[in-house]
Parts: structure tokens; C-alpha cells; sequence
């Protein structure tokens, strides 16, 4: 898994790319000009705590990897939590972030 990494990329994903909401994040895609999806994930300190914040990221990078094979190839693709998945991450599931993430897929006509 590729990832994004220096302030420029992100920048460009969030200036130059296309949002969609759901229920826990909010996800930026942008195509890019290689053959593989490169990831972002945002947790900021309005969501939580440093232990929340990374629940929140290492949940986020799972559901990617899980879902990456189903997904059109060539997109920077940013994750940022909602303040809402912070209020509820000691009950928060990698289920429940699923079934949000697939929803906004298919609403951005991801899938292949």
C-alpha cells in the first residue's frame, strides 16, 4: 500500500479532487498517474485523544486494505475522520466503518 506522505500531496487531493460524506469520514479522491492507490488518513485533535486518533487511523488503513482489490486503481485517495467516529470510537467497529466506506463508494462510482 502506498501512502501519501508530505503536505503538498494532500494538498493537492483536497484542492483538486472530488468529497463525499458519510456517517464517520468524509473521503477525497483524486486520480493520479500511477497504476496503484496511494492513502491518506487525517485524524485531527477535534476528533479525540492521541489513543482515540489512532484507533481511528489504524481502522481507516484496514478498511482500505480490505477494500483496495475492489476498487478502480490510479487514485489518491484521503481518509479524515468526523468528530462523531471520535465520540463513539471505544464502540466504533471496523464493521461500522466498512459499511459507511462502502456506501460512499459506491456514491463515487469506486467499485469496478
Amino acid at each position: 500500500m502506498l501512502k501519501l506522505k508530505t503536505k503538498s500531496e494532500f494538498l493537492k487531493v483536497y484542492n483538486q479532487g472530488e468529497k463525499h460524506f458519510g456517517y464517520f469520514q468524509l473521503i477525497y479522491f483524486k486520480k493520479n498517474n500511477l497504476n496503484e492507490n496511494r492513502l491518506g488518513v487525517v485524524a485531527s485533535k477535534k476528533t479525540g485523544n492521541a489513543v482515540c486518533r489512532n484507533k481511528l487511523k489504524r481502522l481507516f488503513r484496514e478498511n482500505f486494505r480490505k477494500q483496495d482489490e475492489n476498487l478502480k486503481q490510479g487514485y489518491d485517495i484521503v481518509f479524515i475522520a468526523k468528530k462523531n467516529a471520535g465520540e463513539q470510537f471505544k464502540t466504533l467497529s471496523l464493521s461500522m466503518i466498512e459499511k459507511d466506506s462502502v456506501k460512499i463508494f459506491k456514491r463515487a462510482k469506486m467499485f469496478l
